[in-house]
């Protein structure tokens, strides 16, 4: 074989080794981690218990109602705060509200109290006129000094008890504008989450 050939056959083994590397058929070392990742969303489920608090006939001036009930979180998250919403409708039997400025629901009073280890904490003390305007924390079971209630939240699986105590308000007073009258009260449990955290 001559020098020319010799040389010729070396080149064209070089470019096809050159080719082959060029084309990326080599070989490397390789791993894979499949992760399986969950994201489950918590709920909120409160329950009251009984879902009617108070049905009296024949009221009168003086008279007195006290009812429990309780507040359940059946759901999987912590429950910050209860804020208890009011509203109220009277059915004027006499048609005599349009003369007077004040209805029925100024004369109810009523006081919420949390019962907690056989002990009573005052969560709020009004008429239903004026809890119209407010929404107290049903869980708030003490008080700052200064001022302010530190709440207790309800735990998943945890009860609370709660306590009404209903008074019409006999203030001394001719109150016959009220006989007959109806008072329909509606109130409204919101419970809360707490605070977003790491996980």
């Amino acid at each position: 074989m001559s020098f020319t050939k010799t040389v010729s056959k070396g080149l064209l083994t070089a470019a096809l080794g050159f080719s082959l590397i060029g084309g990326g058929t080599y070989a490397y070392f390789s791993d894979t981690v499949v992760t399986n990742n969950t994201f489950a969303v918590g709920t909120l489920d409160l329950s009251v218990n009984p879902e009617t608090i108070v049905n009296v006939p024949n009221l009168k001036p003086g008279d007195e109602i006290i009812r429990e009930f309780d507040v359940t979180n059946n759901g999987t998250l912590d429950i910050s705060k209860i804020l208890l919403e009011t509203n109220y409708t009277v059915n004027d039997a006499q048609l005599n509200g349009a003369a007077n400025t004040e209805d029925l629901g100024h004369h109810i009073k009523v006081t919420i109290l949390y019962n907690q280890a056989n002990a009573s904490v005052q969560v709020a003390e009004m008429t239903l006129h004026e809890l119209q305007n407010e929404t107290p924390d049903l869980t708030a079971i003490d008080n700052f000094v200064g001022g302010g209630q530190r709440p207790d939240g309800l735990k998943p699986g945890e009860t609370d008890k709660i306590i009404a105590y209903f008074e019409f308000v006999d203030n001394g007073e001719d109150q016959n504008e009220f006989q007959g009258d109806s008072l329909e009260l509606e109130w409204k449990f919101n419970a809360h989450q707490t605070e977003g955290s790491e996980q």
